[in-house]
């Protein structure tokens, strides 16, 4: 696995430069949308930030948009991909609860979620995901971020073959 490790303070950082951002969209009790975004002000995010498409009934979740930063974190694209076809059934099942919070609670999450589905026990992704309504309303689409924290593989007794 390749993926850039960052401190967890970065990355609280990070988390909460996206937060700010996405906060200063909201009009009120309305939630931004996707329309809303510019990528100008969060430009040093862009290569961990996500878009995940919502689907209804049944509710499912697609990658309309993975940064190239995550390419180390997944060994291949995922953009375009759903759930399944990015993760075994327990880490799908794992993002389908959590997806579905936001979705339903049209409320930010944000959470740790080991790497051991990749074979990389000794990192995390400490996410945040931000929910987008393109009425205000209804949550059709989730910003994220993830950064990777946790000790290189030679840190942690790992030795890359």
């Amino acid at each position: 696995m390749a993926a850039q490790i960052g401190a967890p303070g970065a990355a609280v950082r990070a988390h909460e430069e996206l937060f700010a951002y996405w906060a200063s969209l909201r009009d009120g009790s309305r939630l931004p949308g996707r329309h809303h975004l510019d990528p100008a002000p969060i430009k040093r995010l862009l290569p961990t930030v996500s878009l995940i498409d919502v689907f209804a009934d049944p509710q499912e979740f697609r990658m309309r948009l993975a940064g190239t930063g995550l390419y180390g974190v997944y060994g291949r694209e995922i953009t375009g991909k759903r759930l399944n076809d990015i993760y075994n059934t327990a880490a799908a099942d794992y993002w389908r609860v959590e997806l579905g919070k936001v979705v339903a609670e049209r409320r930010p999450a944000v959470g740790v979620h080991n790497l051991a589905w990749r074979g990389a026990s000794h990192l995390s992704i400490l996410w945040l995901r931000l929910p987008l309504a393109s009425d205000g309303r209804e949550v059709d689409m989730i910003l994220g971020l993830d950064a990777v924290v946790g000790m290189s593989q030679t840190q942690s007794g790992i030795r890359a073959a």
